[in-house]
């Protein structure tokens, strides 16, 4: 959506989108050649959430900030050390395990710690 679009579908000026977007980190909409904002479904989501919580739900720009980063925190996944990762268990381990299992025991392995690695 431009900003226009979701200015019009919000019932907001589009001055005020642009407000948003400088005290809601959370919403930044992509900008194309002539700093033409496009947004796309999450930030029109989220957008549609700030106008709820401002207009209609009365909060403040304070209360809303305060609200989305502690939901964003409540999301975000705890961080484990690489040795923690390595030492939990993979699932049970079958007595007669053939080469094969084990091989698909280290993908996982494997994939985990580059999880781990990459946050």
């Amino acid at each position: 959506m431009t900003i226009g679009e979701l200015s019009q579908e919000l019932g907001v000026a589009q001055h005020i989108l642009r407000y948003w977007e400088t005290r809601f980190p959370q919403l930044r909409p992509m900008q194309r050649a002539g700093n033409r904002r496009y947004y796309r479904p999450a930030d029109v989501d989220l957008a549609r959430k700030i106008n709820r919580l401002l207009n209609n739900d009365g909060y403040t720009v304070r209360g809303v900030q305060k609200l989305l980063r502690e939901r964003n925190a409540e999301l975000q996944p705890q961080p484990q050390s690489v040795a923690a990762v390595a030492a939990a268990p993979l699932g049970p381990e079958p007595d007669d395990v053939a080469a094969g299992v084990d091989v698909f025991r280290l993908i996982a392995l494997r994939d985990r710690l580059v999880a781990v690695l990459n946050d």
